[in-house]
């Protein structure tokens, strides 16, 4: 990732009206990182130690992380929560995992069927707990009351996610935020109220083509016009589009769908090829009555 292109760590500042919000509540400020990738290659300490200082120059009520902390191997995880113990929040600091936080490849694995994915969410969620980083998993907590309630789901691709088991929980007369990594469950949310879900997962698409958007669906494009059997012939060409999130419409900011409202952070580390014209991100939401 070069900050040349990609750009430095971008601070974006979010006003989020939600109704029925109790007016004591205006001005609560919080604060989202997402997809850190940290394993000395994706995530710079520079990047990392500036979006920690600046979380805490916000002195927010509570802050967020959204997923993917490690990439391949959780291993990283004990020196990354060496440095996310500096965090300051008033009331809490509250995560859920990611896609990458669920498994990793077994160092010496030569196949699928040589040895198995192992388990790096047990791990992850003793190292957080270790810093009293509290994590969610189709759990509801409540460190501002019962009048705002936090909603943490189980990564969209693991055999757990069921948000309904959550969701009815509460009475939908109370407003709600929803930590969910994958932006594309903002489909299936849409059967319940959700004041505010705060996603990551996409990491802005990465690459960004200037008065045009995000490369991957053109890419994508051009990829399914070329016949399979061209596609095959050509070297290092992939055979297949480049596919793990339906919505990229969804894939970077605020977005308003239907009656609810999503946030996707652009996240703070990167997966090859990189960067492009798409700054890693420290999110910064204030709340106000609607």
């Amino acid at each position: 990732m070069h900050w040349l292109l990609s750009g430095g760590l971008s601070i974006e500042k979010v006003t989020v009206k939600i109704v029925d919000l109790p007016t004591s509540f205006a001005g609560i400020k919080l604060v989202q990182m997402s997809d850190f990738h940290y394993d000395g290659l994706r995530l710079s300490e520079e990047v990392l130690q500036q979006a920690i200082a600046i979380t805490n120059e916000a002195e927010p009520d509570l802050i967020f992380l959204t997923g993917d902390y490690v990439t391949d191997n959780p291993l990283p995880i004990n020196k990354l929560v060496s440095r996310l113990k500096n965090l300051q929040s008033r009331r809490g600091i509250y995560a859920i995992l990611g896609n990458h936080d669920i498994y990793y490849r077994h160092p010496h694995r030569q196949s699928k069927k040589s040895l198995p994915y192992l388990g790096a969410k047990p791990g992850i969620i003793e190292a957080f707990d270790s810093i009293g980083i509290h994590v969610l998993w189709n759990q509801i907590a409540y460190p501002l009351g019962k009048a705002l309630p936090i909603i943490g789901l189980a990564e969209y691709w693991s055999q757990d996610f069921n948000p309904e088991s959550v969701m009815e929980k509460l009475d939908p007369k109370i407003p709600r935020i929803v930590l969910s990594h994958n932006p594309d469950t903002a489909e299936i949310l849409q059967k319940w109220r959700v004041d505010l879900q705060l996603s990551g997962h996409t990491h802005g698409g990465q690459i960004i083509i200037p008065g045009v958007g995000i490369f991957i669906p053109y890419y994508n494009k051009i990829v399914t016009k070329i016949p399979l059997k061209i596609r095959r012939r050509i070297p290092f060409f992939p055979v297949k589009p480049i596919i793990f999130i339906k919505h990229w419409e969804w894939a970077i900011g605020y977005h308003k769908i239907a009656n609810n409202q999503l946030y996707v952070n652009r996240g703070l580390g990167t997966y090859p090829p990189g960067r492009l014209f798409c700054p890693p991100e420290v999110t910064i939401i204030t709340l106000l009555p609607a």
